[in-house]
């Protein structure tokens, strides 16, 4: 279950794009480590990541983890599974959270990772890489795994419902589309259609999709207050 956004400190932050994970492989003394970062909304989903690798590769001797949840950052953990301490977990969680996803309007760095999972996965090849040595592969997993990894950009927005006829609803969601708006799921029943739309927490933004409904629908459309939630926008626009 997502958090209450009306909770939250935050209005927005930076997660992996639903459904993917991303996957990187290093090689150090003939020792091997496979990283992979999930999106995770709970423990539990963070927590099954390690699981699913652990059994997954068995024969390995570590499956370290590390992971960050909620929009504010609040919950964070991480395991060294065997290996000494301090040297795997603690990087691998610091490689999350100090991970730069854009700049903010005065132009510094933004470190908003979060709704993530991370687990490296170690075969042991038979030479002591020492602490330093750890701290650095267990990071660098991580880090080229995010390399790759699609982030999206995961807002608090008000959602709103828009009334149409069958007739309207095609063309006006299109336009909605075209000027920016976030639409959702359209809606069909017998007496008509009915848009989702979700619109950034601000009153400008909301007055402004006002304007524009009225607009399309020469007055005749008006939006109906859905609540509040957390929607993915397709692609982090501030990296």
């Amino acid at each position: 279950m997502d958090p209450d956004p009306l909770l939250s400190r935050a209005t927005r932050y930076t997660t992996l794009a639903g459904g993917t994970e991303a996957v990187a492989e290093l090689e150090i003394k003939r020792s091997r480590f496979l990283a992979v970062v999930r999106r995770a909304g709970t423990e539990a989903e963070a927590r099954a990541l390690v699981d699913e690798l652990r059994r997954g590769f068995h024969d390995a001797r570590h499956h370290c983890s590390a992971f960050v949840l909620g929009p504010d950052r609040d919950v964070q953990r991480s395991s060294d599974d065997g290996e000494p301490a301090g040297t795997a977990g603690i990087p691998m969680l610091e490689a999350l959270v100090l991970r730069r996803t854009g700049t903010d309007p005065r132009g510094a760095d933004l470190t908003d990772l979060s709704d993530v999972s991370a687990v490296v996965v170690r075969w042991f090849g038979g030479t002591l890489l020492g602490a330093g040595g750890l701290v650095r592969a267990y990071s660098e997993a991580v880090s080229q795994a995010l390399d790759d990894a699609r982030l999206v950009s995961r807002q608090r927005q008000r959602l709103y419902r828009l009334p149409a006829s069958h007739a309207d609803a095609g063309r006006i969601e299109n336009e909605l589309r075209a000027a920016g708006t976030t639409v959702l799921e359209t809606t069909y029943a017998a007496a008509g259609a009915e848009i989702g739309l979700a619109l950034p927490d601000d009153e400008t933004a909301v007055a402004a999709a006002h304007s524009r409904v009225a607009a399309l629908t020469s007055g005749a459309g008006a939006l109906r207050p859905d609540g509040v939630d957390w929607v993915d926008s397709p692609a982090v626009p501030r990296a």
